[in-house]
């Protein structure tokens, strides 16, 4: 995510006639007012949520603390490219007003040039920043990482993704946690399971879900032959007790069968 988000120029009360007739027509188009009135509902909530933070009695409240905690964080990005955009209008506006000055003309052109470049690439952001989150990626989440073909080298490539994985995890202060692991002959791991817990974690890896692949000479190699290695990742969101759906013990079925003899077979 960029630091500093500036926005493409548009406003109410900004007339980008200038603008629109330096730049050629159909060149450059306006933000929709319907995505300005979004934003500025988005930018207010932050400001609101900041101002809640600091009230006493939602600090003594911790799950509404913590609730409004997570909404701040989800608004700061859009907020601050918001505060951004707004400095980007004013800047345009003092170079609009520079082009009646024949020496200042070209200064404020160039000024103009940038605006649009800039505006053009955040319009891109805008759409991400925009769109609807999955209510899911705030959770915590299970990492599930499985050796596939290539033996003991498949459970080698394991160990280094789960180790990536881990080390990723750290560096945004995540917790690890191992619920099971089978380890690997010569190292790695056959499969090993993890509940990752922190801010953000699913959103940030639910797309590692999936097969992974590496070649490589391994280091069970003798003769320097490069060897193709597989394994799978599965992300999984964790689900709250509430969220957990409920089981009629009636509906169970559970069956005991008895350990068979060699040369018998079950009826």
């Amino acid at each position: 995510m960029m630091n500093a988000c500036i926005f493409c120029a548009t406003a109410s009360g900004w007339n980008s006639a200038p603008f629109l007739s330096f730049l050629g027509q159909g060149e450059f188009t306006p933000m929709k007012p319907s995505i300005v009135a979004k934003l500025e509902a988005l930018y207010e909530r932050h400001e609101e949520v900041q101002a809640l933070l600091g009230d006493a009695a939602t600090i003594a409240d911790q799950d509404k603390f913590r609730a409004l905690s997570r909404e701040y964080a989800q608004l700061s990005d859009v907020a601050r490219c918001y505060t951004d955009w707004r400095q980007l209008q004013d800047d345009i506006e003092a170079a609009q007003m520079m082009l009646d000055d024949p020496e200042m003309r070209e200064m404020a052109q160039e000024e103009l040039r940038e605006a649009k470049e800039k505006g053009e690439q955040m319009e891109q952001q805008l759409q991400v920043l925009l769109l609807p989150k999955d209510p899911d990626d705030e959770r915590n989440a299970f990492v599930e990482v499985r050796a596939g073909t290539g033996g003991d080298e498949a459970a080698l490539f394991a160990g280094d993704l789960f180790r990536m994985y881990s080390r990723y995890a750290e560096s945004r202060r995540w917790r690890v946690e191992i619920m099971s692991a089978n380890e690997g002959e010569h190292g790695g791991f056959k499969e090993v399971i993890a509940k990752i817990s922190g801010d953000g974690v699913y959103g940030r890896l639910k797309f590692e879900s999936g097969g992974h692949r590496v070649q490589r000479v391994p280091a069970t190699e003798s003769q320097g032959r490069i060897h193709t290695s597989a394994c799978t990742v599965a992300v999984m969101p964790e689900l709250p007790e509430a969220e957990m759906p409920d089981i009629n013990p009636s509906d169970l079925r559970i069956r005991y069968l008895p350990l068979l003899r060699r040369g018998r077979s079950a009826r």
